[in-house]
């Protein structure tokens, strides 16, 4: 199944100076998967449209003249159930709902030397100072980019850990996993799969060396356990440039890039932007 969701809806009419509201799609028109990203489209004369699902705005572009697209992220632990979706006019309002389906997400377990997964305090307290380090990069704004839409993997190798994996490291369960792991060589070059500035580079006690870089229009993708980045923070990098090289480091048990995205702070399949956003 396609992991993103495109369709056009068209109201039945608009009504200058008033409110028009549209008959709501059936819930079946409109389904995601808990991680994917929702493409939709609308016919709406006149200014740009807002549009609001989970209490948040999401981006909108011109398709023509009348028409516009916009991209909505179901967070990975978004409740299963129906939502509103709104278009938000000068003039008039479009209402629609989102059915978002629970996903059937594996189990994954790893096991590591005690000290990446029982923690003293002084490693606790780092490793808290570096999540929210990490996670203030999620709302920094940056310059759009025209798409959301990732050219291709950032490596190539074998995904060892799919999203949404129910994670337990040596027995003890874990938050689920909010990327992809590719198991890659030790050095195999790592491309940006999509320009934008970079937020982030660090060296982190479970991500290892970890970048970040923004893409606008709330998009943030994260990269972990790298042997090492050939990149600095503020520079603007180009969709195919090299980042760095595929490593082991940080709570690893083996080389792998660890691929990770946020979208308006919810975390996505990063499948879910290869190709299928348009």
């Amino acid at each position: 199944m396609n992991s993103s969701v495109r369709a056009l809806y068209t109201p039945f009419a608009f009504i200058i100076g008033m409110i028009s509201f549209a008959n709501p799609l059936l819930a079946a028109d409109w389904q995601a998967t808990q991680g994917d990203v929702l493409t939709v489209e609308v016919e709406s004369p006149g200014t740009k449209p807002v549009l609001r699902c989970f209490g948040k705005a999401w981006p909108v572009q011109a398709i023509r003249e009348g028409y516009w697209r916009g991209w909505v992220g179901v967070d990975l632990k978004q409740k299963a159930g129906n939502y509103p979706l709104l278009w938000q006019g000068r003039e008039h309002k479009i209402r629609q709902q989102l059915a978002v389906i629970k996903g059937n997400f594996r189990v994954s377990n790893i096991t590591v030397e005690k000290k990446m997964a029982v923690f003293d305090k002084p490693t606790l307290a780092r490793i808290r100072k570096e999540v929210n380090s990490l996670k203030a990069t999620y709302t920094m704004p940056v310059e759009a980019t025209p798409t959301i839409s990732m050219s291709a993997l950032p490596v190539q190798g074998v995904i060892s850990t799919p999203f949404g994996a129910q994670r337990y490291v040596n027995g003890e369960p874990r938050s689920p996993h909010s990327g992809l792991d590719i198991a890659a060589p030790a050095g195999s070059p790592i491309q940006v799969p999509l320009a934008g500035r970079v937020l982030l580079v660090s060296h982190m006690y479970l991500n290892g060396n970890t970048v970040v870089i923004g893409h606008g229009n709330g998009l943030v993708s994260v990269y972990s356990h790298m042997q090492s980045s050939n990149i600095h923070q503020g520079d603007w990098v180009k969709t195919g440039s090299i980042l760095g090289k595929v490593g082991s480091t940080g709570r690893a048990t083996g080389p792998h890039l660890h691929w990770g995205i946020r979208f308006n702070n919810a975390r996505i399949n990063p499948d879910s932007l290869l190709h299928h956003v348009h």
